[in-house]
């Protein structure tokens, strides 16, 4: 019986998901425009002395990517030692859920138009802006770098990112957002998710030290130092285009401290951290009054389980297999690999677009060296960002907190922000998203070292699991790697793999139950 039931289940699975036809696929008309491949993510190739790729090495790079067959990419030449970022993965069929071909986002912006170039003015100001103190970032803020990123950002003809009242306020910039493929804009329909403009920037998940049974770790980080700033001139910015190893490291400050700054965010997502896990410890394991770093953030009696749990009205069960933290950890890592799956797949496969350091070496030899016939456009050159980095750095190129820059392959979509998003998809599936947060904390803005209350209005769980996909994929932008764009559309990606799954997974299960809810990233409530 149960080796039939098993069967069938597995077919009605490959059937109703097979059945979900293949998406389209809207791409921006960069690649086909410039046939130097100014507006295409082009990095770890052979370029010139103004970055400009190699043709034969970018047309060896289009004939792999249109045959997805490995002897093709080992055909591809390299101008260094980076390789390309695992463009056959993309393509291993995933057990559960669906085919990346099936989930599809809007093209990214266009190189010369005006989206785009909100989005540069924007990360130029956070490069700038990486060392100001988060606390810094909120209503009545009178910090002047701060309200000149505002102005700069509320003057512009088309920029994206969240407001209040129709205007970018100090607590709404570098916040988070989320571009579905759907409504009127061909550009996408964008959203804030819902708690991600409430409270303190970065997430509560983010500032509690994580319990490991007899163990803990510190939620403190070790910070870098202000002067780690990387591909500020040619010679280090044109090694990276052609993926040669960086010259030197990041700095770091002698004293471990919360996540207080732009540059801490970044810092802190550089070698991805497995953040899945310290979510999950956090809201399974049971608050311990002696020590707080043993324990979660709800009382062992009262565990934050979703209201359709079927366990909650089960008097002689427990959760484990099925409902509990083995079969809700084991689908969020799932999640996180079909994740990169689907979203490098559109990165390889589909968009191929520019990084913003790449981009700054489009203004820099723009307005630098003279070179007349890159389409950046004014709003980006007569920019008071563009023109404080020249006055930083002497030059116009994006700084980076990455002593190699981006990671090798496109832009778009931010592959971080779409795994944070199925992460906070698959938790709040399984959880009461409607849980206040007790205790929250926010750092010490006089000692970061260590953590104060949060005064303010009540946080949620789901709410913060939102900011926390947020914090966990623009912490990219502030590190310069990623644009806006990147990082919103990606939010739906990891949405809908998260939903395909658990379409799936619940046609496995033998409990009595009336399907996964949650409440989706642009705030509508679905039932899975």
């Amino acid at each position: 019986m149960t080796h039939r039931r098993a069967r069938e289940v597995r077919e009605a699975c490959a059937r109703e998901t097979g059945a979900i036809p293949v998406a389209p696929h809207p791409v921006n008309g960069d690649e086909a425009r410039y046939p130097n491949a100014i507006g295409s993510d082009t990095r770890s190739l052979p370029h010139n002395a103004r970055g400009e790729v190699d043709p034969a090495a970018w047309q060896a790079y289009l004939t792999a990517c249109r045959s997805g067959e490995t002897a093709d990419f080992e055909n591809v030449p390299l101008g260094g030692s980076r390789r390309l970022g695992n463009p056959m993965g993309t393509l291993a069929v995933s057990f559960c859920g669906l085919d990346p071909t099936q989930i599809t986002i809007p093209p990214a912006p266009t190189l010369a138009g005006e989206e785009r170039a909100g989005e540069a003015v924007e990360v130029y100001w956070q490069a700038l802006l990486r060392d100001v103190p988060l606390a810094a970032f909120r209503d009545g803020s009178d910090h002047r770098d701060v309200v000149a990123a505002c102005a700069e950002l509320n003057a512009l003809g088309d920029f994206r990112g969240p407001k209040a009242a129709g205007r970018v306020t100090p607590a709404t910039l570098f916040r988070g957002t989320a571009l579905y493929a759907d409504g009127p804009d061909p550009r996408g329909r964008v959203v804030t998710p819902p708690g991600v403009l409430d409270g303190p920037m970065i997430s509560q998940f983010l500032l509690r030290d994580v319990p490991f049974g007899a163990q803990w770790m510190s939620a403190r980080i070790r910070p870098a130092t202000p002067s780690s700033e990387f591909l500020t001139n040619e010679e280090d910015w044109l090694r990276a285009q052609n993926g040669e190893p960086p010259r030197r490291g990041v700095t770091y400050e002698e004293t471990p401290r919360y996540i207080a700054t732009g540059r801490d965010l970044g810092e802190w997502v550089r070698h991805i951290p497995p953040f899945q896990a310290f979510a999950m410890q956090l809201i399974t394991t049971g608050a311990f009054g002696p020590d707080p770093r043993y324990g979660g953030m709800y009382p062992a009696a009262q565990p934050p389980t979703h209201p359709a749990n079927p366990y909650r009205g089960l008097r002689k069960q427990n959760p484990a297999a099925s409902f509990g933290p083995p079969h809700v950890a084991a689908l969020v890592v799932d999640a996180v690999n079909n994740t990169i799956r689907a979203a490098y797949w559109q990165k390889f496969f589909v968009h191929r677009t520019l990084r913003p350091e790449a981009y700054g070496g489009l203004a820099h030899h723009r307005l630098v060296n003279g070179v007349t016939d890159y389409p950046v456009p004014d709003a980006v050159l007569r920019s008071e960002a563009l023109d404080r980095t020249r006055a930083k750095h002497g030059t116009l190129l994006l700084s980076q907190i990455y002593p190699d820059g981006s990671p090798n392959f496109s832009a778009y979509p931010g592959g971080a922000s779409s795994v944070a998003s199925a992460v906070a998809t698959m938790l709040k599936a399984f959880f009461d998203e409607t849980r206040v947060i007790e205790n929250p904390v926010e750092p010490d803005p006089r000692d970061p070292t260590r953590l104060v209350p949060y005064q303010g209005p009540p946080l949620t769980l789901g709410g913060e699991l939102n900011k926390l996909a947020t914090n966990y994929g623009y912490a990219r932008n502030w590190g310069g790697i990623h644009w806006r764009s990147d990082a919103a559309a990606s939010m739906p990606i990891g949405e809908e793999v998260a939903i395909g799954m658990l379409r799936e997974v619940r046609m496995t299960l033998r409990e009595s139950f009336d399907g996964f809810s949650f409440t989706r990233f642009d705030g509508t409530r679905v039932t899975v």
